[in-house]
């Protein structure tokens, strides 16, 4: 199996060739299909993460495959997403690159419109949002502490970056309640039942948001959308 290493190990993308027994074709005719280029064009486009082709028939058998089949493997909720080969056949760079983008969950996820179906789609229920301007002087050294802690809720809470700076992002601050002055700030939000909590003017540090992060978990922090006027979820 050829891969193509990252240094950011939270998502990895396997092509995998399913050779049916009446095909001949060797390794490398089968990585003469043009799927295999498009698959190639993306790693060098996403530097972060991983990408690997493998037409091993232990690598079919471990994973199930019959026919050629992308995989995709996330760290941050433990999950694997993967297109079939109906969808491969009329698969182009474009669609590969949307795939990416809208289910390529990282520690820190930037959010957008674009992979915000993404996210709530996700196995990983609870979310929590650094919302502060990128511009800002602390947000590299806030982003890093965000990263750490990130990493102390694998498969527990999805970490997601709002960057405030952005028009676009006002409805997300405005669903939370949050005013400009009260930024930057921590909102944790549960999509299955609605229920969320910020923590206004906030310093980013890892004993803050695992406290946070925590408290909510346990039910300490629950507030319930349903008896507050806000923005409904699916407009975020």
């Amino acid at each position: 199996m050829r891969i193509s290493r990252s240094r950011c190990l939270t998502l990895s993308f396997i092509l995998i060739c399913g050779l049916v027994p009446e095909v001949t074709a060797d390794a490398e005719e089968a990585s003469e299909a043009p799927i295999v280029s498009v698959f190639s064009s993306m790693a060098q486009q996403f530097q972060d993460v991983s990408f690997g082709m493998s037409n091993s028939s232990e690598v079919l058998s471990h994973y199930n495959v019959t026919r050629n089949s992308i995989c995709l493997f996330r760290m941050v909720d433990n999950e694997k997403l993967h297109l079939d080969a109906k969808d491969i056949d009329s698969l182009d760079a474009a669609k590969l690159k949307q795939f990416i983008y809208v289910h390529g969950l990282h520690w820190v996820t930037e959010y957008s419109p674009l992979i915000a179906a993404g996210l709530f789609n996700a196995m990983v229920r609870t979310h929590l949002l650094l919302i502060m301007n990128k511009a800002s002087a602390e947000y590299e050294d806030s982003m890093q502490t965000y990263r750490k802690a990130a990493k102390l809720f694998q498969g527990k809470v999805l970490f997601v970056l709002v960057d405030s700076g952005k028009r676009e992002n006002g409805k997300v601050i405005s669903y939370f309640q949050l005013k400009e002055s009260q930024l930057p700030a921590l909102a944790i939000y549960e999509t299955k039942n609605d229920k969320w909590d910020t923590l206004p003017n906030t310093e980013v540090t890892v004993e803050k948001v695992r406290d946070f992060c925590d408290g909510f978990l346990k039910g300490t922090l629950l507030v319930s959308a349903a008896v507050r006027k806000h923005l409904a979820p699916s407009s975020v």
